[in-house]
């Protein structure tokens, strides 16, 4: 049985669990399912836990690559929500990789290479996820 056999979710290291925790669950509007010792929180997505935050001060904000992506059906509705809860998104202009331009409207949507749209946010830390989908 190999590892696309298994669930996987993905693990956010951030500096303060409490300012976290009022972004994930008050702005975000996610769920926590479960709760570590240690603070950390788990997060459900779609029915199934996908989510892990955890305090790491060390560790918090120094990914450079989009920590999760959330498939939606309609990007602008989503980005729409979630500014209205206080999301701010990323703006990109210039921003070409393997020829193709990812800049961002005036909402911080960008198209997709292959078809769909993409916007980016951030956590508190600077921890960075998108919201991805209309194909």
């Amino acid at each position: 049985m190999g590892l696309g056999d298994h669930y996987v979710n993905t693990s956010i290291a951030v500096t303060d669990m409490e300012r976290a925790i009022a972004f994930y669950e008050g702005t975000l509007g996610l769920v926590s399912v479960r709760a570590g010792v240690d603070g950390s929180r788990i997060y459900a997505a779609a029915g199934e836990t996908a989510l892990m935050v955890y305090p790491s001060p060390e560790h918090a904000g120094r990914a450079t690559a989009t920590m999760a992506t959330w498939y939606v059906d309609d990007v602008e509705a989503m980005v729409d929500e979630l500014t209205a809860r206080g999301v701010t998104f990323v703006h990109y202009e210039g921003v070409v990789a393997d020829g193709f331009d990812y800049s961002t409207n005036e909402k911080g949507i960008a198209p997709r290479a292959g078809g769909g749209r993409i916007a980016w946010f951030q956590d508190p830390d600077g921890n960075t996820f998108a919201v991805e989908g209309d194909r």
